[in-house]
């Protein structure tokens, strides 16, 4: 990850090494110079302290505004000032008409204000950066022999054998081959209950063993973990910045420049036009170009940025870049895949209905039958029988067929019982139609339980809507959003679905091909939209959106595609950004106009000669400004 330390949201490209504690250290000797000088009788001696204050306390400011403002000159081969220097060229400015004091007052102010910056956005910065330090550094690996021996990650191959043990970081991603565990898993998905985990189950790099021991086989280079691409993630929101702060960054040398050239035409008409005198028009122009100096407006949107993105991050709010996080605020559309992320993916009983003449007692023997027969077979429909009845025994040594697009067979007590799709039975009553009828238009597939030929029951399977997509959904129509599910199920399912989420639309029978498609026509229709899905098919349509999210337990290029990913797999974490986003976009307007509403007050009150703005006034009006945007962004790490 490329750290870089940023005043008023431009690059330094510095190499002197930003030691914080030297530089405190620094700040500190240049106070006490300071007061030191403020009490010497003897010209020389105050101005030799107060130049040593100045050096001291600034050491840090006045070296990145030198180095960065010839360093990038150079590079783009044209004037490209870096904002420190109005504040330098003013403090030589106040030497140079002897105000000693209010020189390295102006230095104090300026650097103190910047020590507290970088403060306040390293730890706006904290849930970010922590996260590097979840990344495995070492494992034990089995050599052919059995021996262990500790090898670095990074040289992991796939299909290598590794030991856990008990209280572990577990290296990287793999499978368990002998042994169970209980995995803390909330570095990956936030989750704080440990997970059970036997033999083939998957388990991540980063997460915690419990206190068993485990023998796990590689699945994936280092560099293609969950946790790597998670870091990846969080490493371009370093660099990727909302459109505000990219504007104010591509400005603010120019804006600099500016500022420079009116400076001499300001004296001379101080000295000429308005008749200030000289050492007046000269102290004037030295409080412009700090009145001038557009520091407060360039940290309006960074330190808020990475305290939105950080506050998302604590509640499993992963972003590529703050641009994306600011262009939510302005999202007119929202389209859901609906399997994984709209539904648990999982079908589940929702209805059963037995005839009405059957006994109580009949109909625990066709239930128990129902589950010895389904028992038998992996259909993800059967998984769903078998668990909802999970309370009940099943029959050792039936014997099950399964009749390929019929559904299954078999025989007991000399009876034949068969399970199976509506369509394989042909003595379906009007009763029994009707119910089918009313259960398929709720989207749920139904299968038909028979005795020797005699229809008993039906069993309605779904997949089941989450719980908080419906909130979710309302949300977003509350905020005037457009909401709409793309679904390859049939219309009537999705449908069904889509009516009980409340969602606006609906776009069933689609190919995973046509997903993509269907979301540049919404674009063109609606206006900016964001996607938000789990798998392969929808990898086209995230990247085609303007802002892709992924579910945390998507598939892997979902994930890579995607601008966000819920690792919670929580949709109203969807709603909760979206509310951040816009209080992010409220915050850094109240910035914006703080900022420029004081560079007009200073400009215009040194313009009218307002007795009370003397230079370490200026200095305090700016850097008060500049503090105070700094804080109202910070209030974003704590917004619920």
């Amino acid at each position: 990850m490329t750290k870089e330390k940023k005043h008023c949201n431009h690059e330094h490209h510095h190499d002197h090494s930003h030691n914080h504690a030297l530089i405190i250290s620094l700040y500190l000797v240049g106070l006490i110079l300071f007061i030191i000088g403020f009490f010497v009788k003897n010209d020389t001696a105050k101005l030799v302290l107060n130049i040593l204050a100045i050096l001291s306390s600034g050491y840090d400011v006045i070296i990145e505004g030198i180095s960065d403002t010839i360093k990038t000159s150079i590079t783009r081969k044209r004037f490209h000032p870096n904002v420190h220097i109005l504040m330098i060229l003013a403090a030589i400015g106040a030497l140079i008409i002897g105000e000693y004091s209010e020189a390295t007052l102006l230095i104090l102010i300026f650097a103190g204000s910047h020590i507290l910056e970088d403060y306040t956005v390293s730890k706006s910065k904290k849930e970010i950066t922590n996260l590097i330090n979840l990344n495995p550094k070492e494992a034990r690996l089995i050599n052919e022999d059995n021996t262990i021996s500790i090898v670095a990650v990074e040289d992991l191959k796939i299909g290598d054998r590794l030991q856990v043990l008990n209280g572990d970081q577990v290296p990287t991603d793999g499978q368990i081959i002998d042994g169970f565990a209980t995995i803390d898993e909330s570095s990956i998905t936030g989750e704080s209950i440990p997970v059970e985990k036997k033999e083939n189950d998957i388990v991540f790099g980063s997460t915690i063993n419990g206190n068993t021991s485990f023998t796990m086989k590689v699945t994936k280079n280092s560099e293609d973990t969950v946790i790597a691409k998670i870091i990846e993630m969080v490493s371009e929101t370093q660099t990727n910045i909302s459109k505000t702060a990219a504007l104010i960054k591509r400005i603010e040398p120019i804006y600099v420049t500016i500022v420079l050239l009116i400076a001499p035409i300001f004296y001379l008409l101080g000295l000429y036009a308005f008749k200030w005198g000289y050492d007046d028009s000269f102290y004037r122009t030295m409080v412009l170009l700090i009145g001038a100096s557009p520091c407060a407006l360039a940290a309006s949107d960074i330190p808020a940025t990475l305290s939105a993105i950080s506050n998302l991050a604590k509640r499993g709010v992963l972003f590529k870049g703050g641009s994306y996080l600011s262009n939510l605020a302005d999202v007119k559309v929202v389209a859901f895949d609906k399997t994984g992320t709209l539904t648990t993916g999982k079908p589940a009983v929702t209805n059963t209905y037995f005839k009405p003449n059957i006994s109580e007692i009949d109909t625990k023997k066709y239930i128990k039958i129902i589950k010895s027969m389904e028992s038998q077979s992996n259909h993800p429909l059967a998984e769903a029988i078998t668990k909802f009845y999970r309370q009940e025994d099943i029959i050792e040594d039936l014997i099950v067929e399964n009749i390929i697009g019929v559904g299954l067979s078999t025989n007991y007590q000399n009876k034949t019982y068969k399970i199976g799709k509506p369509t394989s039975f042909l003595n379906l009553t009007k009763d029994l139609l009707e119910i089918i009828g009313i259960y398929e238009s709720e989207g749920k597939t139904v299968v038909v339980f028979s005795e020797d030929k005699n229809i008993i029951g039906l069993i309605a399977i779904a997949d089941m809507e989450k719980e908080n997509a419906k909130r979710t959904i309302q949300y977003l129509k509350d905020q005037k959003i457009h909401t709409v599910m793309l679904t390859g199920d049939s219309v009537k399912t999705g449908t069904a679905i889509a009516n009980r989420l409340g969602l606006n639309e609906v776009k069933a029978n689609i190919l995973p091909q046509d997903k993509a498609n269907y979301i540049k026509e919404l674009k063109e229709e609606h206006g900016m939209i964001a996607m938000v899905g789990d798998g392969v098919n929808d990898a086209p349509a995230l990247a085609t959106a303007d802002i892709g999210f992924a579910m945390g337990d998507g598939t892997d290029i979902a994930i890579d595609v995607a601008d966000a990913v819920l690792m919670k797999n929580d949709l109203e974490k969807f709603a909760y950004t979206h509310k951040i986003s816009k209080a992010l976009k409220n915050i850094v307007i109240q910035n914006l106009i703080i900022s420029m509403a004081v560079v007009l007050f200073l400009i215009t009150s040194n313009v009218f000669r307002l007795n009370f703005l003397s230079l370490p006034m200026a200095v305090v009006f700016h850097e008060g400004s500049t503090v105070l945007v700094i804080l109202n962004g910070i209030r974003m790490l704590f917004k619920k």
